[in-house]
């Protein structure tokens, strides 16, 4: 199947087409991710986005649908420089091109996907459009130009859940906003005996207050966080009155909640290899990471919030602390592990912040 990717500033790859036939619209990133495709292509927070993986063979383990973080493919298009046509693994049910075929999202491959890793690296991340059954460029980079970039995008309703749930636990009540949760967040916390209720990201700081949390987390999702409107009014609101924790954009809407500022990063971070040194120990850890928007470290001494944790590469924020309050969040994804457990413990120090939790007793 013929295919071809076209972004703003003019360039046109061509290549072959996998997955469904037809265009996929979106910005253009790149994660660096071996593995865990399966999880990629499944995070709500790469809505809004082609993603294109650094690694250069995909697909090899196959699709087990084990993994996912939420109900489907949420990325809007797939890039690879090889897929695998015949993945050996005893859970492999289906082929990655029968996953993105099955769920209608457009793939492409046999391109230079190094190339177009130091073009982002070099011009930061660009609007893109990937036609698959067709390898008309001058279109592809028409229909690039023609979108709106992803500021301008309200994509935490298309990833939200449409009703709350309640994931039952024995211990303390936390209401989790759903701004495009993934579904290992829910998972970290349920394992530690959490009584889970995921409410829309619509919902108001009443309705929270209703189910007499013990705390409130605000979970990761796409898309610039000026755009989170509903969850930064509702933190803003919640302040001093509950215990709150980010992740992800969760994170992002808690300094904008407390009046800090957020910018956009040239081209992001997205892996599993992000090294994040604590301010406090000078430890280094290893982490998962997938956003575009970062906190304005010069914006937060009236926000009462302390950097306690930053991005080893480029000095950017990684995690915040309130001066007085219960307050606390974490740019990366605390329940994933690309070492043994790294920082697994932002969920503990949470925890122990609400109260009643032992760590060490519940084996973590």
């Amino acid at each position: 199947m013929k295919a071809v990717l076209g972004l703003e500033d003019g360039t046109v790859v061509k290549g072959k087409g996998f997955g469904a036939e037809g265009v996929a619209l979106g910005e253009l990133v790149f994660a660096t991710s071996f593995t865990g495709y399966e999880e990629a292509l499944t995070d709500p927070s790469y809505k809004g986005q082609i993603l294109m993986l650094t690694y250069p063979l995909i697909g090899n383990y196959g699709i087990s649908y084990e993994n996912f973080q939420s109900d489907g493919i949420k990325a809007e298009g797939f890039v690879v420089r090889e897929i695998c046509d015949h993945p050996s693994h005893p859970k492999s049910k289906s082929t990655l091109h029968e996953f993105l075929e099955k769920e209608g999202i457009p793939g492409i491959c046999d391109v230079d996907t190094r190339m177009l890793t130091i073009l982002t690296r070099k011009r930061g991340a660009m609007r893109a459009a990937l036609i698959t059954g067709d390898d008309d460029g001058e279109r592809a980079v028409e229909l690039a130009r023609e979108q709106p970039t992803i500021s301008k995008l309200d994509l935490i309703s298309e990833v939200t859940c449409a009703e709350p749930y309640q994931i039952k636990g024995r211990g303390k009540r936390f209401v989790v906003m759903d701004l495009g949760v993934k579904r290992s967040i829910l998972s970290g916390l349920n394992q530690r005996g959490v009584d889970i209720v995921v409410v829309p990201a619509s919902t108001t700081p009443t309705q929270i207050q209703e189910y007499e949390p013990d705390a409130l987390l605000l979970s990761n999702g796409p898309g610039d966080p000026m755009q989170a409107k509903n969850a930064i009014s509702v933190a803003s609101v919640l302040v001093g009155k509950i215990p709150i924790f980010g992740i992800g954009l969760g994170h992002q809407v808690i300094a904008l909640a407390l009046g800090a500022k957020t910018y956009k990063l040239k081209f992001g971070h997205r892996g599993t290899n992000q090294p994040v040194r604590d301010v406090d120990t000078g430890k280094i850890y290893i982490t998962s990471q997938n956003h575009g928007f970062a906190v304005d470290p010069d914006s937060l001494n009236d926000a009462e919030l302390r950097v306690t944790q930053v991005n080893v590469n480029d000095g950017t924020v990684e995690g915040l602390r309130h001066a007085s309050l219960p307050i606390m969040s974490a740019q990366y994804y605390p329940e994933v592990a690309p070492s043994p457990r790294d920082v697994e413990f932002s969920f503990d120090a949470f925890m122990k912040m609400v109260g009643g939790y032992d760590a060490q007793a519940s084996g973590y």
